[in-house]
């Protein structure tokens, strides 16, 4: 990513906190870096260095401030950047993509090679794969040692190392202090274990619940009163994150919280998107009504993609009670459906939900983000009975796919009864929030 560096530094100096995780700011005098926003007086342009991501500000040798917690600004310029390649690849180390494998597994997985993955990289954040996800996993740990009460080996083994002398040598080397001395003093004293998740004002929360409630499966997940509940996971708001409360351990706490930002879409930065779909009249009153839209995705892809099937010309409400039926008595996964007797519904859709098992199963459905919006979409409709809608919402909200849009759906058509895939061309690359948009009350 190009920073220009006298944009970056009035931005620095106006402590306007829209820019908070867009670039970040390494100090010389002091080494550490910091938020566009943090408190502390402004250094001299002459002593500044601008980063696209905390990883590379780390590379270079600076700490994390602990006044303005610049690790914990949601998401960075990556995730919108010009490389769809790199946006990729963040999603899927944000989800542990580097945890068990190397980049040469990774870089296979988005189909290109080790050294233009790494090239890329370096021309765009100015680190490498290793690092981002070494200062993922340093950030969980922090974030972890700062909000909750769980032994430091629990900590380490949580954000993906394999000793606990690896992990303090990693958190002194990048935050000078020890692990036992980034304890938080509120951290939560039960049982339970909470979490803050940021995320970029404004948040449309009630409209995000308002979609995933009544499409919520009996017994798998429920929507009430402000809290999305899944298990033994409440979802809240609070002002500027999301309280993520486990009232059970997890056995892969990490996973967990990708989850619920996969879900709840906290990466997306409204402003950008606002500021471009507003450009058009069909959206401007509804982003006025109903500032910072998101677009829920999966807590499980394949789940995700089955609710979609299950919704082909029938209700909301229909499909969410089929999906309870099917989830009691078979259960969700590829596993589960692959060869099972699929009734109260036409014997196709039935079918075509076996086909999704087994495309699951033989690992032809790829849900991961490790896929073109173009590839996810051709290769959804080589399953008998996925049609180009069903597989762009399937991408839109399974894959996270900002630029799927599903224009065949009878909301979208009702919304916009004219020609709306021409007119979607001009909300490119934001049509899945535009989606949302037309999906709800004008």
């Amino acid at each position: 990513m190009q920073l220009d560096a006298d944009t970056c530094y009035r931005a620095l100096r106006s402590r306007d906190r829209r820019f908070e995780g867009r670039f970040y700011v390494g100090v010389v005098t002091t080494g550490v870096y910091c938020r566009p926003g943090c408190p502390a007086p402004a250094a001299r342009r002459e002593n500044v260095r601008f980063y696209a991501c905390a990883a590379a500000a780390e590379a270079d040798g600076f700490r994390a401030c602990f006044r303005c917690r610049p690790d914990a600004a949601p998401g960075t310029p990556a995730w919108f950047g010009t490389s769809a390649t790199v946006s990729r690849a963040l999603r899927l180390i944000s989800e542990g993509a580097l945890d068990g494998d190397d980049a040469e597994a990774l870089a296979s997985r988005l189909g290109v090679g080790t050294r233009h993955l790494r090239r890329l990289f370096a021309q765009h954040l100015g680190a490498s794969p290793a690092a981002v996800a070494q200062t993922r996993r340093l950030h969980f740990a922090r974030k972890l040692l700062e909000e909750t009460e769980l032994p430091i080996a629990q900590v380490a083994m949580a954000a993906g190392f394999g000793s606990v002398r690896r992990f303090n040598a990693a958190m002194r080397a990048t935050f000078d202090r020890a692990p036992r001395e980034l304890r938080g003093s509120d951290a939560a004293k039960s049982g339970e274990l909470e979490l803050r998740l940021p995320y970029r004002k404004p948040f449309d929360w009630e409209g995000l619940l308002a979609f995933l409630g009544p499409r919520a499966i009996a017994g798998v997940e429920e929507v009430q009163g402000g809290v999305y509940r899944r298990g033994d996971i409440e979802v809240t708001n609070d002002d500027g994150f999301l309280r993520l409360r486990l009232l059970a351990p997890a056995k892969n706490l990490f996973d967990v919280v990708e989850r619920v930002r996969r879900l709840c879409d906290l990466r997306a930065d409204p402003q950008i998107i606002g500021e471009h779909l507003s450009r058009d009249p069909l959206l401007a009153k509804r982003i006025k009504k109903h500032p910072g839209v998101r677009v829920p995705g999966a807590w499980d892809p394949f789940e995700m993609a089955v609710r979609a099937v299950l919704g082909q010309q029938i209700s909301v409400q229909r499909a969410t009670i089929l999906a309870g039926e099917l989830a009691a008595k078979f259960g969700l996964s590829p596993e589960a459906l692959v060869d099972a007797n699929i009734t109260g519904m036409p014997a196709a859709r039935a079918e075509t939900l076996r086909g999704l098992a087994r495309a699951a199963m033989g690992g032809k459905l790829v849900l991961d983000g490790s896929r073109s919006l173009e590839d996810t979409v051709e290769n959804l409709k080589t399953i008998p009975g996925v049609g180009d809608w069903t597989a762009q919402y399937i991408a839109m909200r399974a894959a996270s796919e900002p630029d799927a849009f599903p224009a065949g759906e009878h909301g979208l058509r009702q919304a916009y009864p004219g020609d709306l895939a021409a007119r979607a061309e001009s909300w490119r690359p934001w049509r899945a929030y535009a989606a949302m948009l037309l999906w709800r009350e004008p």
